[in-house]
């Protein structure tokens, strides 16, 4: 076409958009029967007319550094990592764990409403946190909040936003454990299943377009790679070359599913191959693998700009929420293997004592000391008032328009007639606190 005169392409119009140029044809190519010249693949030619049989062609394997008694397999894949900096690991994952055992039991005591637990998934977030840059941006899916307590959130942030207090940053408009923190660069947590996976690929493909030398990290379980949302994503990420990690949680079950029924293929890892991304998987348990795994990843996505996908082999231990209950669909000896066998936690613990780094003395010093640190942080948080509920309808408009004020009004005289009904001793007082 021509713009002021001058033949003008498409690739000259939209320079940023290299997808709009359509590439020449060179005959002699389309000539030359050595390999094929379909556009949709990349491959050669064959005589034998046979189906491709999925178990014929091998698995992925899993990468590991320790092994179940906490030994190295191969001092060259041991990461060096500083004494301190392991014991921060470890620190880490006991912190997770112990505040996972007090607010499990804030709910069963109708303390809080929900909770979610990440008994035997403690390496997976912890390792990965480890070897992340803290401008990297992640997109968790909710059973990730290991990134959070490795970037600084404290015991009283964790537990702010499960009482939904006002203290909680969130404004207690969230799930408990949904959380969020736009200092330490994570999203806030969506209920609906896979909605961050294609949202996280558009996030990368902005900080691509913006040139950053951060990237996205999505997490991810594998029930959620059964929803639509995963592949979408996968293929965005993929084909636009997006810098970003798709970080798979593969703990056993989608709620109570179990991975037979849910796939018959290699796991999660074998999908990444299809869609044009590099890939690992690894043991989930194992702190150092996934610290590694996380840095190789990392590496690969900025330098050639692409999506990497991890698939970390793990279990979880317990119920997949405070509204589940595991015992229904899974044996005591299974559960107990992973809790007390092959636990990640256990697994660090045996490689610091096999180094002379750690020992009993310290540990029942550290619990003593987390567990105090926890207490403190869950008597201060329970008795904060509540947001007053006028804040409800507060942020949505800069400047609230005339039908919000309306709603705001119109709520104000339902609960001054009928407050008694609301627990309104509970929230801070009316119209205190909320915007104008």
């Amino acid at each position: 076409r021509r713009v002021h005169g001058y033949r003008t392409s498409l690739y000259q119009l939209f320079p940023r958009f290299p997808s709009l140029r359509v590439p020449r044809f060179h005959s002699s190519n389309a000539s030359n029967d050595a390999s094929p010249f379909f556009p949709g693949c990349k491959a050669e030619w064959t005589h034998e007319l046979k189906l491709l049989q999925p178990e014929r062609h091998g698995t992925i394997p899993v990468y590991r550094v320790l092994n179940k008694e906490g030994s190295v397999i191969n001092e060259n894949d041991f990461p060096n990592l500083s004494d301190d900096f392991i014991i921060r690991l470890y620190r880490n994952m006991c912190s997770l764990n112990h505040m996972d055992r007090i607010m499990y039991d804030a709910q069963r005591q109708g303390r809080i409403s929900f909770y979610m637990t990440h008994y035997g998934e403690e390496a997976t977030h912890i390792g990965c946190a480890s070897a992340l840059d803290f401008g990297d941006i992640v997109y968790g899916q909710y059973r990730e909040a290991g990134i959070l307590m490795w970037r600084g959130h404290s015991f009283s942030e964790f537990m702010n936003q499960c009482y939904a207090n006002s203290l909680d940053p969130q404004k207690a408009r969230q799930m408990p454990v949904h959380y969020g923190s736009k200092e330490r660069n994570y999203m806030t947590i969506s209920s609906p299943l896979a909605t961050q996976m294609p949202q996280s690929a558009g996030h990368a493909y902005a900080m691509k377009l913006n040139n950053s030398d951060c990237l996205v990290v999505c997490f991810f379980g594998e029930g959620a790679a059964s929803e639509g949302d995963a592949h979408a994503a996968f293929n965005f990420a993929a084909t636009l070359k997006c810098p970003m990690i798709f970080f798979c949680r593969n703990n056993g079950y989608a709620i109570s599913t179990p991975v037979k029924d849910q796939y018959a293929g290699d796991g999660i890892a074998s999908r990444a191959c299809g869609y044009g991304m590099p890939v690992i998987r690894i043991d989930g348990n194992d702190v150092f693998a996934v610290h590694n795994a996380t840095m190789l990843a990392r590496e690969r996505a900025l330098t050639d700009k692409t999506p990497v996908m991890i698939e970390a082999m793990t279990y979880r231990v317990g119920h997949h929420s405070t509204s589940d209950d595991w015992s229904a669909y899974r044996s005591t000896d299974e559960v107990s293997y992973w809790n007390k066998v092959d636990h990640p936690i256990y697994r660090l613990r045996k490689y610091m004592e096999n180094k002379g780094i750690w020992d009993k003395e310290k540990d029942d010093k550290l619990i003593k000391e987390l567990r105090k640190d926890l207490m403190e942080s869950f008597v201060k948080a329970e008795p904060v008032l509540k947001p007053d509920p006028l804040t409800l309808l507060d942020d949505v408009f800069e400047k609230q328009p005339q039908h919000i004020q309306k709603q705001k009004q119109n709520l104000m005289k339902h609960l001054e007639s009928y407050g008694q009904y609301y627990n309104l001793e509970k929230y801070q007082p009316l119209g205190t606190s909320t915007q104008s």
